[in-house]
């Protein structure tokens, strides 16, 4: 029988990888499910929820429980300070595998498998397991919420006996799945929304929210590639600064959500196309962490730039803990469903084009030493 160990993650992380409803689903499947204690607490999932879906309870960082799991599903990364696995243990999550030297360590000196879901191919059989995308939907939701909080002005258009309020006008950088969520929950709260977008076929999608589509620049359009925008030319991108440039003079709250998988953010507004938007608007840059929309943004930080508050928004989907870790668990419980066989046996093809690509390591040979720049196989360990 497979031992699933469910941790609870490391630091501020609020979200945990198994939802008693999976836990359940997954003991249905004759696997034996451990819960470290605690583990969904900050998700609203207490120890007795766990219990009761079939699961044991451990506490947590028990080296002996750690090292008689087949399977650890996590959310964030491994860490060098985390109890050892036993060789051949399958790890499951969000690995941060780009550039991330501690992670190939850890796989190869363990002889672990590894599955990143930030890898997972853009296909359709992938869709119920695309952890980005769920993730991202909380992300562009609540990232307007913040906006809206911290506004001088109202959302909505309202008629009041003093007058006519003009409804807020809103700029979304992206739109891709955390820029859609973007437009709709903004068009919810009333305001007025354009998009910009480096994809020209991103324009059915954002006016069928009710959005105004800006035209990106004519030359060197990036296009797509495994369904995430390309890394645009330099010249692209001075293009498009300049006309956000020119869309900033009436904008009150700015959403930045333009990323590309393994590479720094697209720098779209530097300090002096920021100092364009007038006082008491509000930035929110979901690409923090990879460098930034906004060259003012920093990580988790406020930062008040002549009146204009930039917000670097960096954990959006943990400050929504019980909906992001549902919805990321029955992410990977349909991940589950095809690398545990029907016998309950761990079945791990590398050359199903769903795990080709996020099967970063198999029993310790690594397969995608490329998201390491430099990196050097240790003689004897082929991928």
């Amino acid at each position: 029988m497979l031992k699933v160990l469910i941790p609870k993650e490391m630091g501020a992380e609020t979200r945990v990888a198994g939802s008693p409803d999976t836990v359940r689903a997954l003991a249905k499947r004759q696997l034996l499910c451990v819960v470290e204690k605690g583990a969904g607490t900050a998700s609203g999932f207490s120890d007795e929820q766990y219990s009761a879906a079939g699961a044991e309870l451990a506490f947590p960082q028990d080296s002996a429980v750690w090292a008689e799991a087949n399977l650890l599903l996590t959310v964030g990364p491994l860490q060098m300070e985390q109890p050892k696995l036993s060789a051949g243990a399958l790890v499951v999550g969000q690995l941060a595998p780009h550039g991330n030297e501690n992670l190939l360590q850890l796989l190869q000196g363990q002889k672990l498998s590894a599955i990143s879901l930030e890898l997972l191919p853009r296909i359709s059989r992938a869709q119920s397991m695309d952890v980005l995308s769920s993730q991202a939907n909380i992300a562009g939701y609540k990232a307007v919420l913040l906006a809206a909080a911290a506004l001088d002005r109202y959302m909505p258009m309202l008629m009041t006996a003093a007058g006519t309020v003009q409804p807020a006008k809103v700029l979304v950088i992206g739109a891709g799945v955390a820029g859609l969520q973007a437009i709709a929950t903004a068009r919810r709260l009333g305001a007025v929304v354009k998009v910009s977008d480096v994809r020209p076929a991103a324009r059915e999608q954002v006016e069928s929210l009710g959005a105004r589509f800006i035209e990106p620049p004519v030359q060197g359009v990036p296009g797509e590639q495994g369904g995430y925008a390309k890394e645009a030319t330099a010249a692209f991108l001075e293009a498009q600064r300049q006309g956000l440039a020119e869309q900033l003079t009436d904008i009150d709250m700015v959403i930045c959500t333009a990323q590309v998988p393994g590479r720094p953010a697209p720098l779209l507004l530097t300090k002096e196309i920021t100092e364009l938007l007038r006082p008491g608007a509000v930035v929110v840059d979901l690409a923090v962490a990879q460098g930034g929309n906004c060259e003012l943004s920093q990580v988790g930080e406020n930062i008040n730039h002549k009146g204009v508050l930039v917000i670097g928004a960096d954990r959006l989907p943990a400050t929504v803990p019980h909906h992001a870790s549902s919805l990321y668990a029955r992410n990977v419980a349909a991940l589950l469903e095809v690398v545990i066989s029907k016998t309950g046996e761990l079945n791990l093809d590398p050359e199903d084009p769903l795990l080709d690509p996020c099967l970063v390591s198999l029993a310790g040979a690594l397969r995608r030493t490329d998201l390491v720049p430099n990196w050097k196989q240790e003689e004897g360990v082929k991928p």
